[in-house]
C-alpha cells in the first residue's frame, strides 16, 4: 500500500489538535505541560484511515511562534498539508509563515481547512473563503479544496475525508531504491525494548536485522524490530514514517536532528553548496558572512552564508550560496532546507543543496558559476562528469558516486555506462573500480609525457626516468593503481615505452659522443680488471680525473647494455665476474648445501665490505635463501 504522510500547519489556536482528534480519535498533545498551556509544544503523531482504506500517517506541528523549529522538522519528508484557518480569526502571522516553509521544502499538494465555522455566521465562512483564496494565489494551494469544517459538531468531516482520499491518490508513490536515511524526530524509550527513534524514511528500505549507523556521531546500532502505524513489520520503505528499535544505544546518546542511515553508506559534512531564495516578504537583504540557522531534515544548524554570485541578495531574488556550519551533518543534493536568521527568529528562505561536499573555489569565480548552474540546470551525465571531475584523482566508487548524486544505484549505473561508451569517463581497478572524467586522465598524462620530453632533454644518456621518481612528482592522490593504470594506458598507445623500471619516450634513444665513448671504453676496462672488488664512484672520478655528473649517466647505460650490474648505490660489478661467482657459489651449495659469511669471504677473496653486498644481491635475484646467518640455494 502506498505510504503517505500528512502533516498539519498554521496558526496557534486555530485547532489543528483538535482536528486530528476529530478525525482519529488521537489527542496529539501527549505532555503534561501542553495539556495545562492547551498549546501544542511538541511534534505530535498518529494515523488516519481514509474512506478508500488507504492509512495516511499524521504530524501535528505547533503553531506557536516560538516553536517553528518544531514545525519545520515536522513538515520535512510530508506528502500532504492540511493548512488549518480558523474561520473566527483568518490569515494569522504563522498561517503565512507555516505556508512560505511549506512551499521552500517543495510540498507538492494540500488543502485549506476553514475550523471553527460553529464559531461565526455563515456569511463571514464566505468572507474567509474568498480572503484564502486570493491569498494561496500563486502557491501550490491555489486551485485546492477549501474545506470549511467544525471540529466539535463534525460538519464537513466527511467532505474532508474525501478531499484527502482525492489528494492521496494523486501522490506519487516514492521509490524505494538508494541509501537508507532517516531523520529522527523522535527518541523514547519502550519497557522491554530499550531505545526507539521514530522518523519518515526519505530514501531506501530498513529491515529488522540491519546494521544501521546513527549520523554525525558515527555509532553503530542493530535493527531489533521496526513498527509502522503501530503494527510490527519486517521492513519499511521510504515514504512511511516508522519507528525502529536500536539494540545496543542508550536514549541519551541519541536526539532529533540526527540521522539515522545504512551503516558505512554516508558521510558527515559541514559545508554545502546550495541554490537559495530569499522570500519576498523578507525585510532585509542577505549579506555575506550573516550568521543564520540552517533546518535540514529534522536538524536545527548554526552557520554563516557565503554568497558566491553577488556581495548582497535582495528579498524575492534567487542566486548561489555556501552554507558553512558550526558542527556537521547529514545532507545530500536535492535536500531541500529553510534558512532562519539567527537572532531575532524568523523565517527568510530556503533552496535546494547542489553540492553536499564541494572542493575548494574562489567566491564568485566564473568556473564556479559554470558549476553551480550545471549542478542546477544540466543533465544528470553532465553533473556526474562535473563531479567526477570536481574530485580528482584517484576519481569516485560507485558507492561514493551514490553519496555525491543522491541517485537510484540502477540509474546511475546506467549514467555511467554511458559515459564509459562515449569516453567521458574512465575506469581503473583500485581496491574497488574507481571512475575518472576524461579530462582528469588526459591532465595526468599529458603531465608524464610533458615531464619525460624534460627529463630526456637534460638528461640524453639516461635511458629513461624512474617509474618511482615520475610517480612522486604526480599529485599525492594519485596511488599506485592509478599510476599503473595511466602507464598502461600510455604503453597501449604507443606514447611512452616502459623498460624494466625505466620510462622513456619511443623517439628517446641515448647516443653518445665521442668523448663519451671514449669514457665508456676506458670505465668497462676498470670494472673488468678489478672482477669481485670493483672502485667506487668516487674512485673513478680521482682515477679517471673526471666528474660524477660525467660518470654516473655512462654507469647507467652499461647497466642497460648488461655490461656491469648494479649491486647497490655506487657499487658495480662486471656482468662477466658476476656470472662468474654465480656458477661458483651454485657449485658450493651443491656440494656443501649452505654457505656462511665467512666462508663466502674465502671463496671470494674479498673483504666483508663486498661479501655482505654481494650476498644480499643472490638474495635479492633469488638464486639464495637466508636462513639465520648463512644461505642455502633456493628450490
Amino acid at each position: 500500500m502506498k505510504p503517505i504522510v500528512l502533516g498539519t500547519a498554521g496558526h496557534i489556536d486555530h485547532g489543528k489538535t483538535t482536528l486530528i482528534k476529530a478525525l482519529t480519535g488521537v489527542d496529539c498533545d501527549r505532555l503534561k505541560e501542553e495539556k495545562e498551556r492547551g498549546i501544542t509544544i511538541e511534534l505530535g503523531f498518529t494515523s488516519l484511515t481514509l474512506p478508500s482504506g488507504l492509512i495516511v500517517s499524521i504530524v501535528d506541528v505547533p503553531g506557536h511562534e516560538r516553536f517553528i523549529h518544531h514545525m519545520v522538522a515536522g513538515v520535512q519528508g510530508i506528502d500532504l498539508v492540511a493548512l488549518v484557518i480558523a474561520a473566527d480569526e483568518g490569515i494569522m502571522p504563522q498561517t503565512r509563515e507555516h505556508l512560505d516553509i511549506c512551499r521552500l521544502l517543495r510540498v507538492k499538494k494540500g488543502l485549506v481547512v476553514l475550523s471553527k465555522i460553529d464559531l461565526v455566521e455563515k456569511e463571514w465562512v464566505d468572507l474567509v473563503q474568498e480572503e484564502i483564496g486570493e491569498f494561496v494565489k500563486g502557491t501550490f494551494l491555489e486551485g485546492t479544496p477549501i474545506v470549511p469544517l467544525s471540529a466539535v459538531t463534525g460538519e464537513g468531516i466527511p467532505r474532508l475525508l474525501s478531499a484527502l482520499d482525492r489528494l492521496a491518490a494523486e501522490v506519487e508513490e516514492r521509490s524505494s531504491e538508494g541509501i537508507f536515511r532517516q531523520p529522527i524526530d523522535r527518541v523514547f524509550t519502550m519497557k522491554g525494548f530499550g531505545t526507539v527513534v521514530t522518523g519518515t524514511i526519505i530514501s531506501g528500505k530498513v529491515a529488522a536485522g540491519d546494521l544501521l549507523e546513527i549520523l554525525p556521531q558515527g555509532m553503530e546500532a542493530k535493527v531489533r524490530g521496526i513498527q509502522v502505524h503501530g503494527r510490527p513489520v519486517e521492513m519499511a520503505l521510504a515514504g512511511m514514517r516508522a519507528g525502529i528499535n536500536l539494540q545496543g544505544i542508550e536514549k541519551a546518546a541519541i536526539e532529533r536532528g540526527n540521522v539515522l542511515v545504512a551503516a558505512k553508506h554516508l558521510q558527515v559534512t559541514d559545508t554545502l553548496n546550495a541554490v537559495f531564495q530569499l522570500l519576498p516578504s523578507a525585510t532585509k537583504p542577505l549579506r555575506n558572512r550573516m550568521r543564520i540557522r540552517l533546518h535540514i531534515g529534522t536538524a536545527e544548524l548554526i552557520g554563516r552564508i557565503i554568497l558566491l554570485d553577488r556581495e548582497e541578495m535582495k528579498p524575492g531574488e534567487e542566486g548561489y550560496i555556501q552554507i558553512r556550519l558550526e558542527e556537521p551533518t547529514v545532507a545530500l543534493p536535492g535536500d531541500r532546507f529553510v534558512l532562519r536568521t539567527y537572532s531575532p527568529l524568523y523565517t527568510i528562505g530556503g533552496g535546494e543543496i547542489l553540492d553536499a561536499f564541494p572542493p575548494r573555489h574562489r567566491r564568485r569565480s566564473l568556473d564556479l558559476q559554470n558549476a553551480l548552474q550545471i549542478l542546477e540546470k544540466g543533465t544528470e551525465e553532465e553533473k556526474l562528469t562535473l563531479r567526477l571531475r570536481s574530485a580528482g584523482p584517484p576519481g569516485l566508487t560507485f558507492d561514493e558516486l551514490l553519496m555525491r548524486t543522491n541517485a537510484e544505484p540502477n540509474r546511475l549505473k546506467t549514467w555511467i555506462d554511458r559515459l564509459l561508451a562515449k569516453g567521458e569517463i574512465q575506469a581503473y581497478v583500485g581496491e574497488k573500480v574507481r571512475y575518472l572524467d576524461r579530462e582528469t586522465m588526459d591532465r595526468l598524462m599529458k603531465f608524464i609525457l610533458d615531464y619525460l620530453k624534460e627529463f630526456h632533454r637534460k638528461n640524453p644518456l639516461q635511458p629513461g626516468a624512474m617509474a618511482e621518481e615520475i610517480k612522486s612528482k604526480l599529485p599525492a592522490k594519485v596511488d599506485a593503481r592509478l599510476f599503473a593504470h595511466l602507464l598502461s594506458l600510455l604503453t597501449g598507445g604507443k606514447k611512452i615505452a616502459v623498460e624494466r623500471e625505466w620510462v622513456r619516450l619511443p623517439s628517446h634513444r641515448v647516443t653518445l659522443k665521442e668523448d663519451e665513448k671514449n669514457l665508456r671504453e676506458r670505465l668497462l676496462l676498470r670494472f673488468q680488471e678489478a672482477k669481485l672488488q670493483p672502485p667506487t664512484v668516487k674512485e673513478l672520478t680521482q682515477g679517471l680525473g673526471v666528474s660524477e655528473g660525467e660518470i654516473r649517466p655512462l654507469l647507467q647505460v652499461l647497466v642497460k647494455e648488461g655490461h656491469i650490474v648494479k649491486v647497490k648505490d655506487d657499487l658495480y660489478f662486471h656482468r662477466r665476474a658476476i656470472d662468474e661467482l654465480s656458477t661458483q657459489l651454485t657449485s658450493f651449495l651443491s656440494a656443501h648445501k649452505e654457505i656462511s659469511p665467512t666462508q663466502f669471504k674465502e671463496l671470494t677473496q674479498v673483504s666483508r665490505k663486498f661479501a655482505i653486498p654481494l650476498l644480499e644481491y643472490f638474495d635479492g635475484i633469488k638464486l639464495t635463501l637466508r636462513i639465520g646467518d648463512k644461505r642455502v640455494l633456493r628450490k
